[in-house]
């Protein structure tokens, strides 16, 4: 296996120092990313770009059934859940190791999940870990014997399955945290289909299939994910020969892919809002007459089929339609009335000062965030808001961004792809989600009664009681405009036609395990 890899590494090393060369590795998939990776430590990172290499690498107690947001078992082989909704009971799968070679077992659910909650954990200091909110109803999780964890919740959680399958809850090797501390994120161990072998900085991380793997040994011998931050440097390769699969392709692209038989064009819709978010706590948009006069002012039909050619629909609020049973089919989108728009504007007493609009260069399900960020400043500006564009790479933007925007700027592009139709609002809405309390209300939105119903949805156990606290929630943020809601996105990948058993998923990850590639 060892010189199997030596070679393919080699060819690889050819392949990148010749980008048009037309031959990738044998059995080695090269996946052009759309940006350098922060991290491979799965609790300490959010975003789907780095999920994406993750969820490779690593598992879950549970998973998602392939296909669906539903999950299934995994590292669990089974699980119980007490009557009150407040005790987890799971047993878990026997001879599984880590890529280390250490054990899984009990001891090491209870570590992942005490070293992101406790602040006493003596590995605590190994994070931040910003989506600790998704297990912020876990109140203690206890090892029952070797093969036997539980949880103990403090109240009824519904999406906790959900959040177990999501990347911030896979499961990590004690033994290599503890040996490599901080820098676990640069040495990681998981029990996934492949393992790590090699993190050169902006060129590639590549991992080897792990030939132990619980759930068979995965078709190819390696996987090579390349950053590649510039769309049109991605096509590039992808035409030339140096990609087998490409991510996230711009809209004006994918037709000469389609009409090209060396490629396969797969796309999907999925649970994805594209929006922009507004600085509520100074400024102008602490006005919300203004808030909703920017939500009249730019015009999302020419947005989603004009910018991005029809591969996304425009939003009508915080949830995307592809959570089905909780979304509110009656809430109608802002509709373009550059009149409304600029009456509001003026009843709100708005004095024409320049908005600073934070835009990034591209990022996880960012779609053509240039683009958008030029068509959206040239429609603001339509009704008298002057906008003034400050352009980041995707990881800078996410560090002035995630912080928040108090003191920096009055609006930025944002994007999110979740699991559950609790994830974004609760991260990124509720009061208590402000940036200095762990959250990404970047915006700090507060209304007390948003709060209560998003309290209350993710404690009900009935689906139909969720659905009707989600639906209510709704309604008032779309009254309230927290955010510009412009599109839910249709995902797409390339591949080159001989790859097989690729597959997109509503998750958005990129599932390589079944993956195969001529030899």
């Amino acid at each position: 296996m060892r010189k199997l890899l030596a070679a393919a590494f080699g060819a690889l090393s050819l392949l990148l120092a010749s980008p048009a060369m037309s031959q990738t590795p044998p059995n080695v998939a090269i996946v052009g990313q759309i940006a350098e990776p922060k991290s491979l430590d799965p609790a300490a990172v959010t975003a789907v770009n780095d999920f994406r290499i993750l969820v490779n690498v690593y598992d879950g107690l549970t998973r998602y059934r392939d296909g669906t947001l539903e999950v299934e078992p995994a590292l669990a082989e089974s699980w119980e859940i007490s009557e009150d909704g407040k005790t987890y009971t799971f047993k878990l799968r026997s001879g599984v190791t880590f890529h280390d070679g250490s054990e899984f077992n009990a001891e090491a659910v209870k570590f992942n999940f005490d070293r992101m909650l406790k602040e006493d954990h003596p590995f605590h200091d190994t994070g931040p870990f910003p989506l600790a909110f998704f297990f912020s109803s876990v109140a203690e999780v206890n090892v029952i014997d070797d093969l036997t964890v539980e949880f103990k919740l403090n109240a009824p959680y519904a999406p906790f399955l959900s959040n177990l399958a999501y990347p911030t809850g896979l499961i990590v090797s004690p033994a290599a945290v503890e040996e490599y501390g901080k820098d676990f994120g640069r040495h990681p161990s998981g029990t996934g289909a492949f393992k790590f072998e090699e993190w050169e900085a902006n060129a590639k991380v590549v991992v080897s299939r792990n030939e132990d793997y619980w759930d068979g040994a995965a078709p190819l011998e390696a996987i090579v994910y390349r950053p590649i931050t510039d769309a049109n440097t991605r096509i590039a390769e992808m035409l030339a020969g140096g990609l087998d699969i490409m991510v996230e392709v711009p809209p004006d692209s994918l037709q000469q892919f389609r009409d090209n038989a060396e490629y396969k064009v797969l796309e999907q819709a999925g649970p994805h809002v594209w929006f922009l978010i507004l600085n509520l706590k100074e400024g102008p948009f602490s006005d919300k007459l203004v808030r909703q006069a920017a939500n009249y002012a730019i015009d999302k039909k020419a947005l989603t089929e004009n910018v991005l050619q029809g591969t996304a629909d425009i939003a009508a609020g915080p949830t995307p339609p592809a959570f089905a049973w909780a979304y509110d089919e009656s809430l109608d989108p802002y509709p373009y009335d550059p009149e409304k728009a600029k009456e509001l504007l003026k009843e709100a007493g708005y004095s024409g000062e320049p908005l600073t609009f934070y835009v990034t260069e591209g990022g996880s399900g960012m779609l053509d965030p240039v683009a958008m960020g030029t068509a959206i400043q040239a429609d603001l500006q339509k009704v008298g808001m002057k906008v003034n564009i400050e352009t980041y790479e995707w990881n800078t933007f996410l560090d002035k961004v995630n912080p928040g925007l108090e003191g920096k700027a009055d609006m930025a592009e944002m994007a999110w792809m979740t699991n559950d139709p609790d994830t974004l609002p609760y991260l990124a809405l509720r009061s208590e989600a402000f940036p200095d309390k762990g959250g990404f209300n970047s915006g700090y939105y507060s209304n007390p009664k948003v709060d209560e119903l998003l309290n209350a949805a993710r404690e009900a156990t009935d689906q139909s009681e969720r659905a009707k606290l989600y639906k209510e929630m709704q309604q008032i943020v779309h009254d309230d405009a927290p955010w510009v809601f412009v599109a839910n996105w249709k995902q797409n990948a390339v591949t080159r036609a001989g790859v097989e058993n690729f597959k997109l998923q509503p998750s958005f990850f990129l599932m390589l395990q079944k993956v195969t590639k001529p030899q």
